[in-house]
């Protein structure tokens, strides 16, 4: 069954007219003839009663509203496509990370919102893990993330370095780590620590970097707002290791002190470059086909390459 077969036999029900509907749909007569025979074959029942004036059948009778249905659901799918191929999106969906979604992303909506008021923008703050699944899952257009190659290296993805950022230490201002100008990996052992939840990249990396130099890490709570985060720290004996753009709230906070990480070491004492997370932009290459998600994509990679330090 064919679009074109439900259009012949739609138009000879409007028109009572072989040739009439041949005229209304741009064909020749004989073709409506042949699609309409072929419509009836593969329903195994005559439709029309040929004749001066061609009338509907007992079967083209039921049929006739089910094929109008088809038919307008059809031209309300095209039309919705061509609208999207033209930039009339009725909405764009991002997930971000709570660092980007707090302080680098602000000026990118301004700029979005003022070239597309008519796209309703809806932004999501969640971890790189959560914000890669519903972007797989379609419930969202771009995830800005830290970077897990595990994840963000499927063959329909299409991934945008942002910028790369040091791992610091958040304390109390008080803290006996505070004394140090750069901290030392084996003293971060000695106290309890701050994660973010399982599911966030931040927590993986922390675990790795860890165990990658033999140390224990004592997690004694998780959380997942940076709020929460400078309130518990400030109380005491807590720490955090933390990217600096998730610090920005910090820095002129004086119940609270931020330290640079020394270099880790592996096992066998070869010292590595200092500890580092990647974040990425990360969408889909049919989404790039629609005007405002691409659009979206290069405001973020322009703000971003000219406002990250």
């Amino acid at each position: 069954m064919r679009l074109e077969q439900l259009q012949s036999f739609l138009s000879v029900a409007q028109t009572g007219s072989f040739q009439q509907a041949a005229k209304k749909c741009g064909v020749t007569q004989s073709t409506v003839s042949r699609q309409i025979q072929g419509l009836e074959s593969e329903l195994g029942l005559p439709l029309l009663h040929r004749g001066a004036q061609s009338k509907l059948t007992l079967a083209g009778d039921q049929l006739l509203p089910h094929v109008r249905k088809i038919l307008t659901e059809w031209q309300d799918a095209t039309q919705e496509i061509n609208d999207l191929r033209a930039g009339k999106q009725p909405e764009l969906c991002v997930a971000a990370i709570h660092s980007v979604c707090a302080h680098y992303l602000p000026p990118v909506l301004q700029k979005f919102c003022q070239l597309y008021p008519e796209v309703q923008l809806r932004v999501t703050s969640l971890g790189s893990d959560r914000s890669l699944k519903v972007l797989q899952d379609g419930l969202v257009d771009l995830a800005i993330v830290m970077n897990n190659p595990l994840l963000t290296s499927r063959s329909e993805n299409v991934v945008d370095w942002l910028y790369n950022e040091p791992i610091q230490v958040l304390m109390s201002s008080e803290h006996p780590l505070a004394f140090h100008a750069v901290v030392p990996w084996p003293e971060l052992a000695k106290f309890p620590q701050v994660m973010f939840k399982d599911g966030y990249g931040m927590q993986r990396l922390v675990q790795d970097q860890f165990k990658s130099q033999g140390l224990d890490l004592k997690a004694v709570l998780e959380l997942n707002t940076l709020d929460a985060f400078r309130g518990v720290i400030r109380q005491g004996e807590m720490i955090s290791l933390l990217p600096r753009g998730a610090l920005v709230d910090s820095l002129h906070d004086p119940s609270l002190a931020i330290r640079d990480l020394a270099a880790p070491e592996t096992k066998d004492m070869n010292p590595q470059l200092n500890l580092t997370r990647e974040v990425v932009m990360v969408t889909t290459q049919d989404r790039l086909l629609i005007p405002p998600i691409a659009n979206f994509r290069r405001l973020v990679h322009d703000s971003f390459i000219s406002n990250i330090p």
